[in-house]
């Protein structure tokens, strides 16, 4: 038993001399001031006092595989995610990662709430974190980011009024004291107040009484300034006024549906263009995407600053959008275009009923293909004119139905003008061996078939892109109709759509004028007819109206334009369809002309 005894006691002895050999020894990552993530004397996992990620206030006995007795590798010192004033892998030594006071910076845990409380120093751990983030991560990584943060913010503790800038941010934490009488920030560009002004300040946040915050309610106001040099932050469609973010919160409630506004003043350093209003958003966290629901924009043109006046708090932004039209303007364009609409309408029934009593008219190829253009511009006005009223109704079935055949039509309007266009090219860049096969029935394929699967795949991928919509996008109280919503299905489906037909039928409008330009400089200058030039004209105007070209003034309704592109752009195409029936009778007036003269001279020969 005594030998016994002996043997462990040697046994000991050797593994303590053994362990310290290799510990206390300067290696590469060992020791008490170079352990790789180890404090005073600290081994791999345990000590008899600390546990795998413990410092010195941590308390005993915390870690993972811990015992009294010499563990395998074991150190009482800061482990390996503690110690006094860092942020993460941290000793009081100057180990492979962290020192005291020496370290690479913040890791990438800083964000995590930590098991105890969260201090100020943690606070501005994080923030870097984010920074860095920001300026390296992508959308989602920085979305995530922002909202840990934001949940930093919120449980730091905090005696008094603290502010926090690092980098990009700007943070006030403020704990209220007695009862809530309401709060004022003043933030700059490298400090923050509450309820004190700043120099140069750049925002001003007022939180109302009603929010009633008690003494644990820490409120929180972070400003962020986006690092991206091209300011579209977050999928932003427009840009975002100096890549700035302004974030308002409390601890422990989620804050919506104020009777009395959040109001947050931004100043403005750049004066804005006549172009473009500022329009205030939030960042909906849950849809990663700026909406303005909830937020009212404050601002008048010439004012220097612009006021967000919003019932919620979360993450609020400015964006430069496009200057909408006056309300007096909006309203004139609305009763041109109902009243253009409608006289269109009116004439181009008239023209259909034309066609179908002359016989002589519908054995031409050229009347056909006008007439499917007419057709097709009947079912536009009579889907368009009745869906504000349809939009008003809580017919939601009505309204889909109301807003694809809207979409449909004004898809086959779009088929026939390039139609004509290729009509067009046949007769004057063809001319010779033009004949084919079945052409009106292959013509009604593709002028009523791709505007048919066009509407068909949306609808198949999603049918909620349908339905009531405001005629003008930055405000939600202007007339509804029943639309396209998906901004992205509207460009591409209609505005791409356009675009190409435009480019083709321009190119035809231009072969058309370079034949009549031909055409008169074979004739000798002698024989100029100033009837021949009336008629060249009367050809030019209504083949302009047949091919659409009315409808590109809109690419050119922007900037200084604005206000007269879009009356110039009401006007033409809204009387297209009067314009076509006036094309029309000219046309049945010809060929009149030309069935008189072609008798008149029969009954000569034969007399």
């Amino acid at each position: 038993m005594k030998r016994l005894k002996w043997w462990l006691l040697c046994w000991l002895v050797l593994s303590l001399v053994s362990h310290k050999s290799t510990h206390k020894s300067p290696g590469g990552n060992e020791g008490s001031d170079q352990g790789e993530d180890r404090g005073l004397g600290q081994g791999q996992n345990q000590g008899p006092d600390q546990g795998e990620n413990q410092g010195p206030g941590q308390g005993p006995g915390q870690g993972e595989n811990q015992g009294q007795g010499p563990g395998e590798n074991q150190g009482s010192g800061p482990g390996q995610n503690q110690g006094p004033n860092q942020c993460q892998n941290q000793g009081q030594g100057q180990g492979q990662n962290q020192g005291q006071g020496q370290g690479p910076g913040p890791g990438p845990n800083c964000c995590k709430l930590f098991r105890n409380k969260t201090v100020v120093s943690d606070a501005r751990c994080c923030m870097a974190d984010v920074d860095s983030i920001l300026t390296n991560g992508n959308r989602i990584d920085s979305v995530k980011a922002i909202e840990s943060l934001e949940q930093i913010l919120e449980e730091t503790e905090i005696i008094e009024t603290t502010s926090i800038v690092v980098s990009r941010f700007v943070a006030v934490l403020h704990r209220p004291k007695g009862p809530f009488t309401g709060l004022e920030f003043y933030v700059g560009e490298h400090e923050a107040m509450s309820d004190k002004a700043v120099t140069n300040s750049k925002v001003i946040a007022r939180l109302p009484r009603e929010l009633d915050l008690e003494p644990d309610n820490t409120v929180v106001f972070c400003m962020l300034t986006w690092p991206e040099s091209n300011r579209t932050t977050w999928g932003a469609s427009d840009v975002l006024y100096e890549s700035r973010l302004v974030g308002l919160s409390v601890r422990g409630k989620n804050v919506s549906g104020l009777q009395e506004r959040v109001n947050i003043t931004m100043n403005f350093t750049i004066s804005v263009n006549e172009t473009q209003k500022p329009r205030c958003v939030f960042f909906n966290f849950s849809t990663q995407a700026y909406s303005h629901n909830g937020c009212l924009t404050v601002w008048e043109p010439g004012q220097n600053n612009v006021t967000c006046s919003c019932d919620h708090l979360t993450y609020f932004g400015v964006l430069m959008v496009s200057a909408s039209l006056p309300p007096l303007d909006l309203e004139i364009l609305t009763y041109i275009t109902l009243i253009g609409c409608s006289l269109s309408l009116f004439a181009l029934v008239i023209t259909v009923l034309l066609f179908i009593t002359k016989r002589k008219v519908r054995a031409d190829v050229s009347m056909k293909v006008h007439i499917n253009l007419a057709i097709a511009l009947i079912l536009l006005n009579l889907h368009f004119l009745p869906s504000h009223t349809v939009a008003a109704m809580s017919s939601t079935g009505l309204c889909l139905y109301m807003a694809i055949s809207l979409h449909y039509s004004l898809l086959a309007t779009f088929s026939w003008m390039a139609l004509e266009g290729f009509h067009l090219y046949l007769l004057l860049v063809r001319v010779f061996n033009i004949y084919i096969r079945r052409y009106l029935l292959k013509l009604s394929v593709v002028g009523w078939g791709i505007p048919a699967v066009i509407v068909s795949l949306v609808v198949i991928i999603d049918r909620d892109t349908y339905g009531p919509v405001p005629l003008d996008s930055s405000n939600s109280n202007s007339t509804t109709i029943c639309y396209i919503g998906n901004n992205t299905v509207k460009m591409v489906t209609t505005v791409g759509v356009f675009g190409l037909v435009f480019v083709f039928n321009v190119a035809m409008l231009g072969v058309t004028v370079r034949r009549i330009v031909n055409l008169h400089q074979s004739k000798e200058s002698g024989q100029r007819d100033r009837d021949r030039a009336k008629r060249d004209t009367c050809t030019l105007l209504g083949i302009t109206t047949l091919l659409g070209i009315t409808w590109g003034l809109v690419f050119f309704s922007f900037g200084y334009l604005t206000t007269p592109g879009l009356y110039a752009f009401c006007i033409l195409s809204s009387l297209q369809g009067f314009f076509i029936f006036l094309w029309f009778v000219m046309s049945l007036r010809k060929i009149g002309n030309s069935a008189t003269k072609m008798s008149s001279e029969t009954r000569t020969v034969t007399s």
